[in-house]
């Protein structure tokens, strides 16, 4: 299923070259080979386009739930279209070539900012019609349902409702003011709600599901989902607890092709060269401030495992004392950790002592994208307790990844399992689209100091 951000996202393409036309005809009076049409123009409305969309993404301008604040909205894509504008200055100063008339590129981008808005006030006003209301019937009345019932999304809509179905005579564990019904009324059940997406959330299924109802229901229109992946589509990570072997053996998602793993290499040499090319200037400044706050050596090293559990070092700017650990020994990091040092609290909110791993990146240690490095002595610990937990080695581990920017800093057996659950969902579903993401929100959370410790 397409999810409406990505639909927004492709809206906000559109208006950004309607908009850009729009003002070279504003300014110039018409649209001729001398705009975005023709003599290389196609590059020019592709850096506009890419520049302003990805701006627009780090503001979270894509984000359903702000629009109910519009005036928040409004001062968000204020500040983006600054940014944008600086953005693109900048690479037309350094690309002549890319370049609009400065009085294009304001119109345009005052144009497209007027749409931007109205855009996510409409969607604000139709948002709370009947039409656009979600409507979820989960068939159980356990704990499952009870689980699947709290990541339903939450809106505004008074037509929108979560109700339940009951499949037993057990005692519910949901609220039994919101069952509709029993199971073997299923099929009026559907008439009378007009439920949009229907989840089935039994942990024992046979003898209680009356399959022929469902299918019906299904070509009636409903969307059925079984729990885990109405979990997985709605919170962006893997239900553990409902999957068995046969979840990776049989699922044709589940694999790390030749082509996969070449072109992650090559994403991954250019990547941390780049990044290494640019950083490197810094390093002495970084250096200096090490030394200046406290005494010991300025980068670090640790065991960590890797891919398919082979140990590597992994190299960072010290952000601790000099020997944090010899009292203590392998201990997770902690919210205002005492063994953390002034410029390592910087460092560490900052991401800056994680820029060595780009050197482990360079060498085939590490990819620029995936788990988290975790050591071996945690590692043997939670392989024991969580289950598919060895499941995270068989891809190499990454200076950044989708748990990394979709939950704060782990720093406990139960942060382990929930990062997993992150950590096999971008393994399921790896694409060059989702490690495009992952980078954005990368930048997003780094400017944001989202779960530094």
């Amino acid at each position: 299923m397409i999810r409406p951000s990505f639909l927004l996202q492709l809206s906000d393409t559109f208006l950004a070259v309607v908009c850009l036309m729009l003002a070279h005809y504003l300014r110039y009076g018409r649209l001729s080979s001398e705009t975005l049409i023709f003599e290389g123009g196609i590059f020019k409305l592709a850096s506009y386009v890419v520049v302003v969309i990805t701006i627009s993404y780090l503001f979270n301008l894509y984000e359903f739930q702000q629009f109910n604040e519009l005036w928040r909205v409004a001062a968000k894509i204020v500040f983006a279209l600054t940014v944008s504008l600086l953005a693109l200055s900048a690479l037309f100063y350094i690309l002549p070539g890319l370049g609009f008339w400065r009085g294009v590129l304001l119109i345009s981008l005052l144009l497209f900012g007027f749409c931007q808005i109205l855009v996510r006030w409409l969607i604000r006003k139709f948002s709370r019609v009947s039409f656009f209301a979600n409507r979820v019937l989960i068939v159980g009345a356990g704990s499952l349902a009870k689980k699947i019932s709290e990541i339903v999304p939450s809106d505004h809509n008074m037509h929108s409702y979560t109700r339940f179905v009951a499949c037993t005579d057990k005692v519910p564990v949901v609220d039994p003011d919101l069952i509709v019904g029993h199971i073997n009324d299923i099929d009026q059940i559907i008439l009378d709600y007009r439920p949009q997406k229907m989840v089935i959330a039994l942990t024992e299924r046979r003898g209680n599901l009356p399959l022929k109802e469902i299918m019906h229901s299904k070509l009636r229109g409903v969307e059925v989902y079984d729990a885990a992946a109405y979990y997985e589509h709605v919170s962006g990570c893997l239900m553990i607890e409902e999957m068995h072997p046969s979840s990776f053996i049989f699922n044709q998602r589940f694999r790390m092709t030749p082509f996969m793993r070449s072109y992650k290499r090559l994403f991954d040499v250019a990547l941390s060269g780049t990044g290494l090319l640019i950083t490197a200037p810094f390093f002495p400044f970084i250096a200096l401030a090490i030394i200046i706050d406290s005494k010991g050596p300025i980068f670090y090293k640790q065991l960590r495992v890797g891919e398919n559990e082979y140990e590597f070092f992994v190299y960072k700017f010290r952000s601790m004392s000099d020997g944090a650990e010899k009292k203590s020994g392998a201990v997770w990091a902690q919210k205002n950790d005492p063994r953390v040092t002034r410029v390592g609290q910087f460092m560490r909110k900052t991401r800056i002592d994680e820029i060595p791993q780009l050197y482990n990146v360079l060498k085939g240690d590490m990819s620029f994208i995936g788990p988290r490095p975790e050591r071996m002595t945690f590692v043997e610990r939670l392989k024991e307790s969580i289950p598919f937990y060895s499941t995270r080695h068989f891809v190499k581990p990454g200076v950044t990844g989708w748990a990394q920017v979709r939950y704060p800093y782990g720093a406990s057996d139960e942060d382990a399992l929930e990062k997993l659950r992150y950590d096999l969902y971008y393994i399921k579903n790896y694409s060059i689209a989702l490690d495009f993401k992952i980078i954005l929100d990368t930048i997003r959370v780094v400017t944001s100091g989202f779960g530094g410790r």
